[in-house]
């Protein structure tokens, strides 16, 4: 785990809970496939606040619901 703990994307269950695929949120959220695979996989590594907008918007949730801060370890932290 990182030292610092990381940030966790829950677009994956977003887009269950909503009945869209990747491909609908892509239009949507009017974002390229690749970056829509990069917050779904949370591969991303700088996030964008109007990207969160878009996905917060499409998928009506708080940036809560789509973000998790998971602290680190016990023996991570710096």
């Amino acid at each position: 785990m990182e030292r610092y703990g990381r940030v966790k994307i829950h677009l994956d269950q977003l887009l269950e809970k909503n009945g869209l695929s990747k491909t609908k949120l892509c239009h949507r959220a009017e974002m390229q496939m690749a970056q829509v695979n990069q917050y779904y996989k949370g591969t991303i590594t700088r996030l964008d606040t109007d990207v969160l907008a878009r996905l917060c918007t499409v998928l009506n949730c708080e940036i809560g619901e789509l973000l998790e801060f998971v602290p680190p370890e016990d023996g991570d932290q710096p």
